[in-house]
């Protein structure tokens, strides 16, 4: 029964790690989630590149989150081998620092965390100390579950069972390399595997050496999540994850090997402290950035290894290729469906637009703003064809409510041509005119219009996924959204003018330009949250005006 009551305490903790790590993780990513292009990306020396990772996985608190973006960016072109594998061994670093900073004695911040995190969640209006709070919160649930893993333990250390497993685990290194492996590869990360592991130390349920191989097994195992889930993307994207597999874990085999083979053990810290564990993590993860001064040279052997496949000209552009199919107009069902893939094609051609919006504003180039308005012909034509097929549907044939979803699918359609055509006949000509007449931002409206488009492209992701799901929480956050960009440009108005009249001579040279772009982020996004309204109606959570009732106007006013 000690074992029964045991496992399911030991779960509960776990879950509850689990849970704290991704809680924190989603809070930055909404909060930040947008800027990480911007700082992953911005630099190409590798020191540098590697200095941002470890400060992206100390926030994420995941290595494998920042080799997943890393993989992304590489996808769509942002980032090269040589500088995505740099990211990647940094945030290794950092998640090693991460670990050393939960293992300290933080117990009695936990109320305070409690206190300040909750009352931002709950009573914050805006967006952002909102997902402050969250981040709190799940600090806190992640020192609240380390305590239950401590106190899991102490009822069995003196059972036979526990001894066991340990004094197995500690006689077979190999076989505790190989669970630690395990262990981060289920529970999909390695902040979580090794402070369990840090912690049955510190409760002495396991000796050090058993400790260390389970750490080192733990970062091989962490280094096979991402190439893991990056399986189906594209080769460009799954060469840094496989790299990173490959120098990670011949890496963590060789440490192994030295630990057992020079007896290292003793020299990792005090004997039988956890400490031991932390510096065999941190000193394993800061020795492989010595890789950093051949990172670059790497990209050959790994391209050798997942060469680029071959496209015909007509699988270049698969956004082009309409996905309407007629035969389906004898189902409206099945029309029905085909229409909502359309218009997510619609959005996903119109994001591929705005990407290089801010690129344009920063270092205007010809041939990519052609490129770009030349997308929007084909939202366009996508346009017409949804409204075409969508005139071809026997609305008769389906019930009320799916006829009604049915316009408004071609509603958020044209609601997208509109927001192409801000892309493509307003923001792109505002970057020309600012190139050719030399203007520049001020240091200060350069990060405004920034944020403007980062949170935008964020949101093109959610009504991305609002269109697939109809999730009624994502509907909650896209409109949140459109308040918050709403609010950003007033905000960056203001400054504005207030530059103005302290005569900051840039900004009045670019007061036309900046205005006119923050004003266009906002209206494109307002077309994009359109998405959210219909969704939010039929659950019940939007009022059907923001106006005050005149006659409770009129009777509150007779009362005074």
């Amino acid at each position: 029964m000690l074992i029964v009551s045991f496992l399911i305490q030991l779960a509960g903790a776990t879950m509850l790690l689990l849970f704290a790590v991704r809680m924190v993780r989603t809070g930055i990513e909404r909060a930040f989630g947008a800027s990480f292009q911007r700082v992953l990306t911005q630099s190409r020396n590798p020191v540098r590149g590697a200095s941002a990772g470890l400060a992206m996985a100390i926030v994420l608190q995941s290595s494998a989150a920042v080799a997943l973006l890393v993989a992304g960016f590489s996808a769509a072109g942002a980032l090269s081998f040589g500088a995505g594998l740099a990211v990647v061994l940094g945030a290794d670093l950092g998640s090693a620092l991460l670990i050393q900073v939960f293992s300290f004695k933080l117990d009695w911040l936990v109320p305070v965390l409690l206190a300040v995190g909750g009352g931002l969640f709950v009573k914050a209006s805006q967006r952002r100390p909102r997902q402050f709070g969250r981040i709190i919160l799940g600090i806190a649930f992640i020192l609240i579950s380390l305590r239950f893993l401590r106190e899991t333990m102490e009822p069995i250390q003196d059972s036979s069972f526990l001894p066991a497993v340990a004094g197995y685990l500690a006689a077979d290194p190999i076989t505790a390399f190989i669970v630690g492996a395990a262990l981060a590869f289920v529970m999909h990360s390695s902040v979580a595997a090794i402070l369990m592991c840090v912690t049955l130390v510190q409760v002495g349920a396991i000796p050090v050496g058993a400790g260390v191989s389970l750490v080192l097994g733990a970062n091989l195992g962490s280094a096979m999540i991402p190439v893991w889930l990056t399986r189906a993307m594209v080769p460009a994207a799954r060469r840094v994850p496989l790299a990173n597999l490959m120098l990670r874990g011949a890496g963590a085999m060789l440490a192994l090997y030295a630990v057992l083979r020079l007896d290292l053990v003793p020299m990792l810290g005090a004997p039988g402290s956890a400490q031991g564990l932390i510096n065999a993590h941190i000193l394993f993860n800061a020795t492989l950035l010595i890789l950093l001064v051949v990172v670059h040279w790497l990209e050959r052997p790994f391209l050798r290894i997942l060469p680029d496949a071959p496209e015909s000209a007509e699988a270049q552009s698969p956004l082009h290729r309409s996905v309407l199919d007629q035969a389906a107009l004898e189902h409206p069902h099945l029309a029905l469906a085909t229409l909502r893939r359309e218009v997510l094609r619609m959005v996903q051609m119109t994001q591929g637009m705005m990407q290089p919006v801010l690129t344009l504003f920063d270092t205007y180039d010809p041939v990519r703003a052609r490129a770009a308005i030349a997308e929007d012909r084909f939202v366009n034509m996508a346009l017409d064809d949804i409204r075409r097929y969508a005139a071809a549907i026997r609305t008769e044939d389906l019930p009320k409510g799916e006829a009604k979803r049915l316009r408004e699918l071609t509603e958020y359609a044209i609601a997208i041509e509109a927001a192409g055509d801000i892309v493509a006949k307003r923001l792109i000509p505002l970057a020309r005119e600012k190139y050719e007449k030399g203007i520049k931002f001020s240091a200060g409206g350069q990060a405004e219009i920034s944020h403007m488009h980062e949170q935008t492209e964020a949101n093109m992701t959610l009504a991305c996924n609002l269109l697939v799901s109809d999730d009624l929480e994502s509907a909650r956050l896209l409109l949140e959204e459109k308040q918050e960009m709403a609010r950003l440009e007033r905000k960056s108005r203001k400054r504005h003018l207030k530059r103005l009249s302290e005569g900051v001579q840039i900004s009045f040279d670019s007061s036309d330009i900046h205005l006119e772009t923050a004003s266009s982020l906002r209206d494109f996004n307002s077309y994009l949250a359109s998405a959210a309204y219909p969704i939010l109606h039929r659950g019940g959570q939007l009022l059907e005006t923001r106006l005050i009732d005149q006659d409770i106007d009129d009777i509150e006013i007779r009362q005074r």
